[in-house]
């Protein structure tokens, strides 16, 4: 394995680990969730399931949804689906619940720039989308809207959603609209893995391109 593969490997699962501590965090805050995550949450309430397993159930029937609209998963795709679940459950588990306001607003903003990076890290190694993003670029391709405006009809469906099912909705789920892209975009910056230089007659002079990477 070279040490670029490894490099990759290692970010995806750091990252997804992290992805799942951030929204552990944001649940202990108590504050608001982002979007996906009051759906979970309102599925967990109405289930009794907890909401690391609800969340590997959504990615699930998300996956589902790209076979008609001809995506194709990689190993970025089924990582996401179990580890995020599973490490959220985790961080649950030894988190203790925050009851004074300054500590939920540290866990809010702590959980939404962890967020931010663990989104950076796992979507740099190019392995492949999660399951809710893909349904998004699927849907992008399939209909021909913008990236925009398919990504904003599908989080106000799951927001309104989870809200009638109990999730929370609050100041978290604004700062997470508001933050989490630009976050995103800087992360990415940071975390951004090289492409395999490769030569020819005809380039052989040329500087490597860089590769544009988007949430």
């Amino acid at each position: 394995m070279s040490a670029l593969m490894l490099r990759r490997l290692v970010q995806l699962y750091v990252g997804l680990v992290l992805y799942g501590a951030s929204c552990a965090l944001l649940v202990r805050a108590g504050l608001g969730l982002e979007p996906w995550g009051v759906l979970h949450q309102g599925l967990s309430g109405l289930t009794g399931l907890s909401i690391g397993t609800v969340s590997i159930l959504v990615g699930a029937v998300a996956l589902l949804l790209w076979i008609p609209i001809r995506q194709r998963p990689g190993l970025g795709t089924v990582s996401n689906l179990l580890v995020i679940g599973i490490s959220m459950d985790a961080f649950l588990a030894v988190l203790p619940d925050a009851r004074a306001l300054p500590v939920r607003v540290t866990l809010l903003v702590g959980g939404v720039v962890l967020n931010g990076m663990a989104t950076g890290l796992y979507i740099a190694a190019r392995f492949g989308t999660g399951p809710r993003d893909g349904l998004m670029t699927g849907l992008h391709r399939l209909t021909g809207r913008s990236i925009r405006l398919v990504r904003t009809a599908l989080e106000v469906a799951v927001v309104t959603t989870g809200f009638l099912l109990g999730g929370s909705v609050g100041v978290g789920t604004v700062l997470y609209a508001l933050a989490i892209g630009p976050l995103t975009q800087a992360f990415l910056r940071v975390f951004a893995v090289p492409e395999p230089v490769t030569r020819s007659t005809v380039v052989a002079d040329s500087s490597p391109g860089q590769a544009i990477l988007r949430r």
